[in-house]
């Protein structure tokens, strides 16, 4: 845990992303020590609309990730946590863009896994 899923707009580079929020999640001493639990995802968007539409090249960026966690981490943590992966993704120093984090409890009594 977590599953960290990076939404953007398609101009921005998905490979710049992930190990920014990689590390961030690390840095957070949330999770195993090696990072072996962090998974990391990206979904690029061509068509979207943020605000209201002035032409197709006023398109605003966006980021947007979902820190998805098991439940049972308290506010402070999951602040935390969310600060970081902002924080890291702020040093991109994007021109325009619109850049939200947002930590996500998973229920643990319904959460099921397989490792095959």
């Amino acid at each position: 845990m977590p599953h960290c899923i990076i939404e953007h707009s398609s101009k921005i580079d998905s490979n710049a992303l992930i190990p920014l929020v990689f590390n961030a999640s690390l840095e957070s001493s949330l999770f195993e020590q090696d990072g072996s639990d962090i998974k990391v995802r990206v979904l690029p968007f061509t068509h979207y609309q943020t605000g209201a539409l002035q032409s197709a090249s006023s398109q605003a960026d966006f980021i947007h990730v979902s820190l998805r966690i098991l439940s049972g981490r308290n506010t402070e943590q999951k602040l935390m946590l969310s600060r970081l992966v902002l924080e890291s993704l702020a040093t991109l120093n994007l021109k325009g863009c619109s850049t939200s984090v947002e930590v996500v409890d998973i229920d643990r009594a319904s959460y099921s896994k397989i490792i095959s």
